[in-house]
């Protein structure tokens, strides 16, 4: 793919997460059986929660976007492609849930995708073990928040804690999938600031 064409891609991977409306290659998670009744209160609760988490794949999106763009590995290229590309299952179900919950995506997802593009392309060119090593981090913390909000969600939401928990099966995967590629550990310091910069992004999404 010559440079022009990887930055069509990349321009064009970034209006559909932000714009167009996602499809999943894998069916939404379901409990069978389980049925989901909530209160107004439950509702809004859940609603906030998932809003998190969809802004989390809008922000996986763009890292995993940053970092295929950035690597001159065309295999690592590809992992990171074949990531995102499984990304736009849970970006699809978490905006589906919202939907179904009668909630709203981040109104501020433009700025989160680009944060994180950033975040992406700077690890990039760090090289391509730091890259992967970024990928773990991230992925770990998300796994941990993503555990967190199966503990938060109304206990009868069968419907988002079910595609809350294959997320969190998923992300441990990639994480695992990152470190079988080469990656390095980073450095305390860093993991530190992902964790503070992460806090701020899910308190501002939970309300915007």
């Amino acid at each position: 793919m010559s440079p022009s064409d990887q930055f069509l891609a990349t321009a064009d991977a970034a209006l559909r997460t932000l714009f167009a409306t996602p499809r999943a290659a894998l069916p939404c998670p379901t409990l069978p059986g389980e049925a989901t009744e909530l209160t107004a209160t439950e509702k809004a609760h859940a609603g906030a929660l998932m809003r998190v988490n969809h802004v989390g794949e809008v922000c996986a999106q763009a890292l995993y976007t940053a970092q295929a763009f950035a690597t001159k590995n065309e295999a690592l290229r590809a992992h990171f492609i074949r990531a995102s590309a499984e990304e736009t299952d849970h970006l699809a179900w978490t905006e589906q849930r919202l939907n179904e919950l009668g909630d709203r995506k981040s109104l501020l997802n433009p700025l989160w995708y680009a944060g994180a593009f950033g975040l992406g392309l700077l690890a990039g060119r760090l090289g391509d073990r730091l890259s992967l090593g970024f990928v773990v981090e991230t992925e770990t913390q998300v796994e941990a928040h993503l555990q967190s909000h199966l503990t938060r969600l109304p206990a009868n939401d069968h419907a988002s804690r079910a595609i809350v928990a294959q997320m969190k099966d998923d992300e441990a995967r990639h994480a695992l999938d990152a470190q079988k590629a080469g990656a390095i550990e980073l450095p305390q310091a860093v993991k530190n600031v992902m964790r503070a910069a992460a806090k701020v992004m899910t308190t501002v999404a939970h309300r915007v």
